[in-house]
């Protein structure tokens, strides 16, 4: 009797620590399961390393804007937003011209560049400066304008005739004129005269100095508005391609891992940016229904192939 109670006691005990030993691996199992999909939960969300950390201050230059005045009546709403985006000090820094720009790069005084698609070229090619976020901008293009009653019915027309491409250098209105002269075949050194009013209306066209004008579409538009002309007495004879964008370029001084992180925060806060820029009257027109896409130096190709064409070949040379 007493032999069978003890090994019931024994049994019972042996049940009860297998059963201990079940929930104890049951346990262990659940534990396991939850850290695999911790880890994978955690390996979803970017991990940015040390070298992505990015630095405190970011001096912040814009080619077209050569004083400190108007870098900050133009672009202090956007250089706040991107100061909060990128938890960074964005400074201030005035360039004369866009050779002044390259320099600063090179002598690592500034970091970010806001800079034209012909302006780039030069700054690249001078500078090794690496292509981030482009402003894609909406109709951005070239239309060449001329009188109802010039007689000229095409591109070719134009050959031996004097056009206005208002200002050296501009993408829209001189480099964007010349690509589409070179489309329809003509030789931007020798068949036809080119000169640069600075004029955005079109004063030179309504008094006869010029046979044509180049122009970007909405300074055509606010030239009609502005005197008061009609699309009918000065119509486009062709429009361009959509031009490369206005892009922002930062210095090879700073390391990749940063400035993919820094493209990556301007990406996914574009709203906030786009509304800072637009919230600036002389910028409003300008990038209107613009967004932010990655740049990529090829896009620019075609800048360099104009500069080439007119013989300024060397603008590209470092």
């Amino acid at each position: 009797m007493l032999m069978d109670l003890t090994l019931k006691k024994i049994f019972l005990n042996l049940n009860h620590f297998q059963n201990m030993k079940r929930r104890k691996l049951l346990v262990y199992a659940l534990l396991f399961l939850t850290g695999c999909m911790s880890k994978r939960k955690l390996n979803r969300t970017p991990v940015i390393s040390s070298t992505a950390i990015l630095p405190q201050t970011l001096r912040f230059a814009v080619t077209d804007a050569v004083a400190i005045g108007e870098l900050e009546k133009k672009y202090e709403p956007f250089r706040q937003v991107l100061s909060q985006v990128l938890n960074s000090n964005i400074e201030f820094f005035p360039v004369n011209n866009y050779f002044k720009a390259a320099a600063a790069l090179n002598t690592h005084e500034v970091d970010l560049v806001w800079a034209g698609p012909s302006e780039y070229v030069v700054i690249q090619a001078r500078s090794n400066a690496v292509p981030v976020i482009a402003v894609k901008r909406v109709n951005y293009q070239t239309v060449m304008v001329i009188r109802k009653d010039s007689g000229i019915k095409s591109l070719t027309d134009l050959k031996g005739k004097t056009i206005d491409f208002e200002h050296n250098g501009s993408t829209s209105t001189h480099l964007g004129g010349i690509k589409l002269l070179m489309d329809a075949g003509l030789n931007p050194q020798t068949d036809f005269k080119s000169i640069m009013s600075g004029d955005d209306s079109l004063i030179p066209l309504i008094k006869n100095r010029v046979d044509a004008c180049s122009r970007n579409p909405y300074r055509y538009q606010a030239a009609l508005e502005k005197d008061n002309l009609s699309k009918a007495n000065f119509p486009i004879l062709a429009k361009g391609q959509p031009l490369p964008n206005d892009v922002l370029i930062m210095g090879s001084h700073i390391k990749s891992e940063v400035v993919n992180y820094i493209k990556q925060l301007m990406l996914e806060n574009q709203k906030q940016l786009i509304e800072a820029i637009l919230s600036v009257e002389a910028l409003k027109n300008k990038f209107q229904g613009s967004t932010l896409v990655p740049a990529k130096d090829e896009d620019y190709n075609m800048i360099r192939d104009v500069y080439r064409a007119m013989g300024q070949g060397n603008f590209l040379l470092k």
